[in-house]
């Protein structure tokens, strides 16, 4: 479905709250928002337990092509995406091989997606020791910004920034505004930790201590207070470092913070021994973790929920031996991010407008396109009918590999359609994505 249309639902949510919609749609974008009976021509009337929603904006997803295609692809994640809810995706720098440190790089991985994309996709450049001076190209050349690591990433090509190398990146960002997230675990306090191995989760668990988070937030902290920059943390897991948070943003440091499902739904307490699928880096914490990383989601202290999706092939989660040291970090699951997340904010008394706001009006500010994140005259019609009440069981995905901690999990809310720009997505259709730079739609 394209051209000139109109989607209504008696729960529609807009930007100014929750009430019963019509939404215009013409050549893609949305044209007017009316009453319910306020339509003509082809009007699509949502079924009575669907509420409409803005397509989502997942900005931290690990497509892993061009170089590690086997651990996922374009293709298989934008079709997981599609299925979830999620209308754009912003891919990492890594583990891409060769890494979006600069701009050939970016051209190498927009020209693998072309031509695969299911939904929209921007990208992510990448601050690497002796790169800075590709930072403000990479920005040019249509990157939403640039991701460092403050500790080894895992794969070697993309080595982290030490304090000196996080500054120079800072002082040539802020010169352009440009953006910095940061993965934030500090290496000396990791060192310093017991050294885990084995299947025992508790040992994993004290191997990657929150002061390891902690420690490097207060570093990105203190460089983006005396550079002006904006930061952004990745994946917050430990809820201890909220405080510094919220004082560093009262002061007027320009720093945002996002969580993730993972990080939200499960608990540390309940990992079983062995089971590596839960491994992440940062790792899971205890329960006390997640109900106050839920109220600082609640207070607006943590400001966007993206999914963190980072799959790898089933032997590297080495499942056969169970081992947490051996094991790739990294959670995968880009398709179920929307139902986990309103599942877990629902049981907590949150609303679809909350979950709306944390995982499409933030993420699309974050990344600077404009075109998304709401249903609103001059957005995109990225449009996704939810039946926030059904209940169902994770089974097969569209994900390339079948190892989440997801699997066969009881979970409520079901993506059953998703439009691209008015474009109704399915299956078996061909790929509408396009290929987003920042302040495009």
């Amino acid at each position: 479905m394209s051209g000139s249309f109109v989607v209504r639902s008696r729960r529609v949510v807009l930007p100014d709250g929750e009430r019963p919609a019509a939404v215009h749609v013409q050549d893609g974008v949305v044209v007017a928002v009316t009453g319910f009976d306020e339509v003509d021509g082809q009007v699509v009337t949502l079924a009575e337990d669907e509420v409409l929603l803005p397509g989502l904006v997942d900005s931290h997803v690990h497509v892993n092509e061009p170089g590690r295609t086997e651990w996922e692809g374009f293709a298989s994640a934008t079709r997981a995406a599609a299925a979830g809810g999620i209308t754009t995706i912003v891919d990492m720098p890594l583990n891409s091989v060769p890494p979006t440190v600069d701009v050939e790089a970016l051209h190498v991985k927009r020209a693998a997606a072309e031509g695969q994309v299911s939904v929209d996709v921007a990208v992510w450049g990448g601050a690497v020791p002796g790169n800075t001076g590709q930072l403000p190209r990479l920005l040019a050349a249509g990157a939403v910004g640039v991701k460092c690591f403050l500790l080894d990433s895992g794969v070697p090509e993309f080595p982290p920034l030490d304090d000196t190398g996080l500054r120079v990146a800072l002082t040539e960002l802020a010169a352009v505004d440009g953006l910095l997230i940061a993965h934030c675990e500090d290496d000396d306090v990791i060192t310093a930790a017991p050294q885990s191995g084995g299947r025992s989760y508790a040992d994993f668990l004290a191997s990657r201590p929150g002061a390891a988070e902690e420690t490097a937030i207060g570093r990105l902290i203190a460089a983006a207070r005396d550079t002006g920059a904006r930061v952004h943390v990745v994946h917050l897991a430990d809820a201890a470092a909220l405080p510094m948070l919220r004082a560093a943003r009262a002061e007027g440091v320009r720093i945002t913070v996002e969580t993730c499902p993972h990080y939200l739904t499960f608990s540390a307490e309940e990992v079983p021994d062995g089971d590596t699928s839960f491994k992440c880096c940062p790792p899971i914490r205890e329960a006390e973790h997640r109900e106050a990383l839920w109220r600082a989601l609640a207070a607006g202290d943590i400001d966007l929920v993206v999914s963190d999706h980072s799959p790898c092939t089933p032997e590297l989660k080495r499942l056969d031996v169970g081992d947490f040291a051996l094991a790739w970090g990294g959670i995968a699951g880009l398709q179920v991010t929307l139902p986990v997340v309103w599942s877990g904010a629902r049981a907590r008394g949150l609303t679809l407008a909350d979950v709306v706001r944390w995982m499409s009006a933030a993420p699309a500010r974050l990344t600077g396109l404009t075109g998304k994140g709401a249903i609103a005259v001059g957005k995109d019609a990225d449009l996704v009918a939810f039946a926030p009440d059904e209940r169902w069981r994770v089974a097969q995905l569209h994900h390339r590999n079948p190892v989440t901690p997801y699997a066969g999990r009881e979970l409520t809310g079901v993506v059953r359609r998703t439009w691209l720009r008015g474009h109704l997505l399915a299956d078996d259709a061909a790929p509408l994505g396009r290929l987003l730079e920042r302040s495009e739609g």
